[in-house]
C-alpha cells in the first residue's frame, strides 16, 4: 500500500545519514584521484569564468596558488586570488562561518560551502576545480541566479501563521519541549541551495518541483505545533503533485548538505501527512 511504501522510505531516509554507505559516498562523491596538497604547496586552481555577456563564451581559467601563503579554506583561496591576481573574479561571500549560505558552489565535483571546504581535501591530482552551483542560470563567474529558488521559498509562506486567538493575544505562544524537538533538523537550514542543485529531479522540473531545500523549509512550518495553517500548507503543496512527488528519493540532498540535514526525510514526512490528513 501507499502507506507502507512511504513508511519504508521514511525509515530509509532516517537511517541514511548514519549509514556506512553515506560515509563512503561522502568520500567518493565528486572527483576521483589522490587528494591533498603537493609537498611544495603549489596548487592549480581551475575556476569557471563568464562575464555575464554573450560576447565571451564561458571558459575555465587556471590560477597558480601557493597554499603555504593562504588560509586553509577554499574561500580563503578565492579571496587571495581576487585580492592579488584577478580583481574581476566574482563570487558571493559573507559570514565565513557556514551560517549565511552565500558561498555555495561546486568544489571538486560536489556542492558545498567554500568557507567550510578545506583546500587540502578538495585538491585532486594537484588541481582545485571550482564551478558555480550546477543547473542554475549563471549571472557571472561563480554567482548563480537564485531568483526562482527564492520565489519558491516565498510561495510556501516561511513564517508562523497563528490562529486569530493567538494573533490577538498579548502573551507568547508556548510550545512544549517535545514539540520543540520536532523542529530539530529543520530550522537549521541556511538556504544555500546545495541540496536542490544536486538533485536530478530539480534539474529536470525546477519550475514545478519545489526541490529539497524548499520542501524542508515547508515542513519546518508544517511540523510546528504553534502554526494554525497546517492543512492549508499541505493543500498548497498538493495543488500540483510535482511540487512534492517529483522527488524520487535519490538522496543527493542528504549527501551534500553542509549542515548535515536530511531533506529527503522531511519530504517523506510531507507525503505521509498529505496522505493521512488530506484524504481523511
Amino acid at each position: 500500500s501507499e502507506a507502507m511504501r512511504l513508511s519504508s522510505i521514511l525509515n530509509l531516509t532516517s537511517s541514511l545519514t548514519r549509514s556506512p554507505f553515506l560515509t563512503q559516498t561522502r568520500t567518493i562523491f565528486g572527483q576521483i584521484g589522490p587528494r591533498g596538497i603537493p609537498a611544495n604547496g603549489e596548487v592549480q586552481v581551475e575556476i569557471y569564468r563568464w562575464n555575464g555577456t554573450t560576447d565571451v563564451k564561458p571558459h575555465v581559467q587556471v590560477y597558480n596558488l601557493n597554499t603555504k601563503e593562504c588560509g586553509p579554506m577554499v574561500l580563503d583561496a578565492l579571496i587571495k586570488l581576487k585580492n592579488e591576481q584577478d580583481p574581476s573574479l566574482t563570487f558571493r561571500r559573507s559570514c565565513r562561518e557556514g551560517i549565511c549560505g552565500s558561498c555555495a558552489m561546486n568544489i571538486a565535483g560536489s556542492n558545498t560551502l567554500a568557507c567550510l571546504k578545506d583546500v587540502s581535501s578538495a585538491t585532486v591530482n594537484g588541481r582545485l576545480r571550482i564551478y558555480p552551483l550546477p543547473h542554475m542560470p549563471v549571472l557571472r563567474d561563480l554567482v548563480p541566479d537564485l531568483s526562482l529558488f527564492f520565489e519558491q521559498h516565498k510561495a510556501v509562506k516561511p513564517f508562523l501563521q497563528l490562529s486569530p486567538e493567538n494573533e490577538n493575544s498579548k502573551t507568547e505562544v508556548n510550545q512544549s519541549k517535545e514539540d520543540r524537538r520536532k523542529l530539530d533538523g529543520l530550522y537549521e537550514c541556511i538556504l544555500c541551495a546545495c541540496c536542490s542543485t544536486s538533485c536530478p529531479s530539480y534539474w529536470w522540473n525546477s519550475e514545478k518541483y519545489y526541490g529539497p531545500a524548499i520542501l524542508l523549509q515547508a515542513f519546518r512550518w508544517i511540523a510546528d505545533s504553534r502554526d494554525a495553517r497546517r492543512k492549508e500548507r499541505l493543500q498548497h503543496l498538493a495543488e500540483n503533485h510535482l511540487r512534492v512527488y517529483a522527488c524520487h528519493t535519490i538522496m543527493n540532498c542528504a549527501v551534500v548538505c553542509p549542515k548535515h540535514l536530511n531533506p529527503g526525510k522531511a519530504i517523506a514526512q510531507i507525503k505521509q501527512k498529505m496522505m493521512h490528513e488530506l484524504n481523511a
